[in-house]
């Protein structure tokens, strides 16, 4: 089979964790690309879900975490943001008055 030659630009840094990862795979960068080429002719689709997610998941994401550290911690906030940001308004008014 004839070959050809393809020229690819990356960041120096993940080219050598790159090539130090394969290389623990017993393979080279090379091999690992082909083998990734394949899977992407053979399944005609990249091997791995590419996607973003949207600001409602972010949002739900991130109120997920929150609850689960504060479950973690057995209790809850003693103050809702509300009244810390409430709280913060009121000592720099103080602060100005002054």
């Amino acid at each position: 089979m004839a070959q050809t030659a393809m020229t690819i630009r990356m960041d120096t840094r993940q080219k050598a964790l790159f090539d130090n990862l394969c290389e623990e795979f017993g393979m080279s960068a090379t091999t690992a690309i082909n083998i990734f080429v394949k899977a992407v002719i053979r399944n005609r689709r990249i091997p791995f879900p590419i996607e973003a997610p949207t600001e409602d998941e972010l949002c739900a994401n991130a109120r997920a975490a929150f609850e689960g550290m504060c479950e973690a911690s057995q209790s809850r906030p003693e103050m809702t943001l509300d009244e810390i940001n409430s709280e913060i308004a009121a000592a720099r008014k103080e602060k100005r008055g002054k």
